[in-house]
């Protein structure tokens, strides 16, 4: 070390003693444990040698994906009674719960906003930045908008882990984020204890053409564009009782944009979209039905899974997510009884972007499903609305419900 190193050495850690705190981390006392056992003090200006090699992400985080999310039922407790500006121009507020706000800032065109942040739902950094990219522009994409402009959030242990995983992490969002057309014009980025990325997406569309969660009709067909589970094979990934096949199939649609399905919303006058998150597919569909005041029966049987899905839940690796989704949802306006418990666990496994749940007339259907394999897109149509409700209703049915006794 240089005397000038030296002399800020002396100078932070005598004001450091003399407070009884150190200055950079209070909870710490002066001289700090990373002092006592390496004699560098980071208050200082002086660094450990930094971590190289291999970073597996999700080793360092204790929910992965949009599991990290805080739950439905806890952000609603703390979003009640809070006060919004009334603004002529908001379209779409916090208080309508759909995937983006909505302003109107030129007359006619909507400015489409929402951000997405979450924890690595993977191992490997870059493709974690891919899919983090992913999910954002999906809310975008579920309003029927097209994405203009984006922001990049980072949160990242820089100094527990080599600065290698946060660049590439980075660079797997860029990579998705320009095969989508769309310019990210800065970010923001801290040091936290578990990584975490996300952007901010602006998005634009006709006002006339914007698609929310409501609008559902009596007589519409829902269909689903991707399968869901995937947050029960990731919680098997942490765990080690996740195969290669399974793995491999959730992290592709992970990485895999919804943009070939919110592009033709409009062409196929669907009435209602919404994206399956974090909060599962039975909390999304169960929202569809409440703000549209329409019954929805879901055909189980026909809800598209993951590769080992079905095992997994039978032996019950299950994450806790998925309890905090169940019990988050309105029971009143469900009707599950023909379920097994299982099966039930399966609809609300937390999804990291997950496909699009689109309503649209029943004679669009096929030829919607046909439009997007066609881009290489598998959906499916898995329930239907089978009337008008007021405050809605989900029934599930199966016929299937032996098969998915415990193993």
């Amino acid at each position: 070390m240089t005397s000038e190193q030296i002399a800020k050495r002396k100078r932070i850690m005598e004001r450091s003693i003399a407070l009884g705190h150190c200055i950079c981390d209070p909870a710490k006392p002066c001289p700090c444990p990373v002092f006592k056992r390496h004699q560098v003090c980071e208050c200082a200006g002086e660094r450990l040698p930094r971590p190289t090699g291999t970073v597996r992400l999700t080793e360092h985080v204790r929910n992965p994906g949009c599991a990290s999310k805080v739950n439905k039922e806890t952000l609603t407790a703390v979003l009640a009674g809070l006060s919004e500006l009334d603004d002529p121009r908001v379209l779409i507020g916090s208080a309508a719960g759909d995937d983006a706000g909505v302003i109107e800032l030129d007359p006619g065109t909507g400015t489409v906003l929402t951000v997405d942040v979450f924890s690595p739902s993977v191992d490997d950094a870059r493709t974690f930045g891919r899919i983090a990219a992913a999910n954002s522009l999906s809310d975008i994409y579920a309003m029927g908008a097209q994405p203009q402009a984006a922001l990049s959030i980072v949160g990242y242990p820089t100094y527990a882990l080599p600065l290698e995983g946060m660049r590439a992490l980075l660079a797997g969002g860029l990579e998705v984020m320009h095969a989508a057309g769309v310019p990210v014009v800065g970010g923001h980025s801290i040091n936290d204890d578990e990584p975490k990325a996300g952007f901010a997406v602006l998005g634009t569309a006709p006002t006339g053409a914007l698609i929310g969660n409501a609008g559902a009709r009596p007589g519409d067909a829902i269909v689903l564009t991707k399968p869901i589970g995937g947050g029960i094979v990731n919680f098997a990934r942490q765990i080690g009782r996740a195969d290669d096949a399974a793995l491999d199939a959730v992290t592709a649609a992970m990485a895999t944009l919804n943009r070939a399905a919110g592009e033709r919303l409009q062409a196929f006058d669907a009435h209602a979209c919404t994206d399956v998150t974090g909060f599962s597919l039975l909390i999304h569909l169960g929202e569809m039905a409440r703000r549209s005041d329409v019954a929805v029966e879901l055909d189980f049987d026909a809800v598209p899974l993951f590769p080992g899905v079905q095992d997994l839940a039978r032996q019950h690796v299950l994450p806790g997510a998925l309890e905090r989704n169940r019990e988050a949802a309105v029971e009143s306006m469900l009707d599950l009884a023909a379920l097994t418990d299982i099966q039930q666990a399966v609809l609300c496994s937390p999804e990291t972007n997950g496909g699009l749940l689109v309503s649209l007339s029943a004679g669009r259907a096929d030829a919607f499903i046909a439009e997007l394999a066609a881009h290489g897109v598998t959906a499916v149509r898995i329930a239907t609305v089978t009337g008008a409700q007021a405050g809605g209703h989900l029934r599930a049915t199966t016929a299937h419900a032996d098969a998915w006794q415990p193993l």
